[in-house]
């Protein structure tokens, strides 16, 4: 495949986490998560309605002795689907069986799997949008009716099997809700969007898991890793164990808010959460384009990255900042990016850096 081929294919979720801020797990993240991740839903902070509806409805198929109907959580990386799916099968007392949509390739990878299911088993798919249309199609019957059609032999003699599976619980999580089918997204029951977290949620976060780590920490600089973690517990817990590095080889152990302030400053992360990457590209923006409107093609040529993967991985947390906008001629730096990086932009559309 050429380079070029490669970038039009490359997907947010195939990033090589080596942006600090990228949600997207990388191999540390999987190190720790097991550690980090809440054990109750009492010990899960954040996504409170999304909680209570789920321990509600977890009661009431209890009280029915009836297997859970589908779940469905979509949103954002990094927001806490993985460890939702895990907290229903502790409450249930059910087994979790993880796999991800692209490892689905074909229906023959789904027979294994479900008819080792047992009754009241989650079965979670994550990235489930990047499921194939085959293995779509062969898991609604699954879905509906707790049956997989599989065939044997070929041509003339190919005959159809009818397998029974266990009543069981699927669970779907996506980023991209808009590329899953129609047929699929009906087929699940209960559907929950995650939003990304409060600075005073993920401050909550950050001082957990110092306590899981055994990292004593300052209200302070909890609230210093929060700030800047772009709304993602996954980014803040990243944050922490880079801060907790340099508390341990440049301070006495102990994450004040000065430690971390120097920490971060020294991973290139500034007081609202952006990178180095990501202020390339608002800077690309104003220095070379005047504020906008321009083309995203135009800013990734300039900044020599694939434009699909400034669309997906850096412009969300710019929008949702408001430090760019989107119009119909392109894309757009606001006045709150040029008040961040202190800029005065003056009517001539000159830009002087503010003294």
């Amino acid at each position: 495949m050429t380079d070029q081929a490669r970038k039009k294919t490359l997907r947010p979720e195939d990033a090589d986490g080596k942006r600090i801020v990228d949600p997207v797990t990388s191999l540390e993240d999987e190190v720790y998560v097991a550690s980090l991740r809440p054990r109750t839903f009492e010990e899960y902070v954040g996504q409170t309605n999304v909680v209570e509806n789920l321990k509600i409805a977890i009661d009431a198929a209890r009280q029915r002795n009836q297997p859970l109907e589908h779940i469905l959580f979509y949103g954002p990386p990094g927001l806490g689907k993985t460890t939702l799916a895990s907290l229903i099968a502790k409450e249930l007392g059910s087994a979790l069986r993880p796999t991800s949509g692209p490892t689905l390739e074909k229906p023959k990878d789904l027979v294994g799997i479900l008819t080792a299911l047992e009754a009241g088993d989650i079965f979670f798919v994550d990235e489930i949008h990047r499921l194939g249309r085959v293995v779509e199609e062969f898991l609604y019957p699954a879905m509906e009716e707790f049956k997989i059609d599989f065939i044997v032999d070929r041509g003339a003699y190919a005959k159809t099997l009818k397998l029974p599976l266990k009543q069981f619980t699927l669970v779907g999580a996506t980023t991209r809700a808009g590329m899953l089918s129609a047929p699929l997204r009906e087929r699940f029951g209960i559907t929950h969007h995650l939003d990304y977290y409060s600075p005073d949620e993920l401050a909550r976060i950050v001082k957990r898991s110092a306590t899981v780590l055994s990292v004593p920490i300052d209200d302070d600089a909890a609230i210093t890793i929060a700030s800047r973690s772009r709304g993602t517990p996954r980014v803040a817990n990243r944050l922490l164990r880079r801060v907790r590095d340099y508390a341990q080889v440049r301070a006495d152990g102990r994450i004040t808010k000065e430690v971390a302030d120097e920490a971060l400053q020294r991973e290139g992360v500034d007081k609202r959460g952006l990178d180095k990457l990501d202020r390339a590209f608002v800077r690309t923006i104003i220095d070379h384009y005047g504020g906008g409107p321009v083309g995203m093609s135009a800013i990734a040529a300039t900044l020599t990255e694939d434009a699909e993967t400034l669309e997906d991985v850096v412009e969300p947390f710019l929008l949702k900042e408001g430090l760019v906008v989107r119009t119909a001629s392109g894309r757009k730096a606001t006045p709150a990016a040029y008040e961040h990086f202190g800029i005065v932009r003056r009517g001539d559309a000159r830009q002087e850096r503010l003294i």
